[in-house]
């Protein structure tokens, strides 16, 4: 098990980030918020679990070990894969997907694609006794990502777009929220084509209106 990681930061991508340890680097599947946490060339250190399947071996990694614990515990739940699990630590954060669970929150648990009712009431089923043993942690900061920020003119759109369908929202959601976003040509982040904020700000739009 690869239970973490730390070395420089080589790239960083809308959906994973490559980094360098004793000189492989390693693809690290991660949510926007921790990338937008991480720079190119500067050192980084990641909690990561290894997801095993038959023809894949996929590293998940996050800000905070809190958030690693929760990942892997929504997972215990039977028909809950990392791809919604991943997809709960995008759109909440781990102080906000541990107080969901444990106060039954199902409304706020559907706000992840790929989450309907009665799988945010099975995750309460599961999960409301066991939640509280997730230890506190950090969150990652809020700072553009390296790599992925202010691309010219509006190409950053279809890089939105594409990133919130490979978390599990469909193709008119994504399309939706980036106009939605992009809206406002005034606003520096978009005259920018600042993607790590656009980008949390979709997602943001996409939780309020599930």
């Amino acid at each position: 098990m690869i239970s973490s990681v730390r070395g420089q930061v080589l790239s960083v991508s809308l959906d994973h980030a490559v980094i360098e340890v004793g000189g492989v680097g390693l693809a690290v599947r991660t949510t926007p918020a921790t990338l937008a946490g991480l720079r190119r060339g500067e050192q980084a250190r990641l909690a990561t679990t290894l997801v095993v399947r038959e023809d894949s071996l996929t590293l998940f990694g996050f800000a905070s070990d809190e958030a690693k614990e929760l990942f892997e515990l929504v997972q215990s739940v039977p028909g809950v894969g990392p791809k919604i699990a991943l997809a709960l630590l995008a759109v909440l954060d781990p102080d906000q997907l541990r107080r969901a669970l444990s106060a039954g929150d199902t409304v706020t648990l559907t706000r992840a694609p790929g989450i309907g009712k009665k799988g945010a009431e099975r995750l309460v089923l599961e999960l409301r006794d066991k939640v509280g043993s997730v230890g506190a942690g950090g969150v990652a900061s809020a700072a553009t990502p390296a790599g992925v920020g202010a691309p010219s003119g509006l190409a950053w759109r279809s890089q939105i777009a594409e990133a919130l369908v490979g978390l599990g929202f469909t193709t008119k959601q994504a399309d939706d929220a980036t106009a939605a976003v992009a809206a406002d040509a005034e606003d520096p982040a978009v005259a920018e084509g600042d993607v790590g904020v656009l980008l949390r700000r979709a997602l943001g739009l996409l939780g309020r209106n599930r």
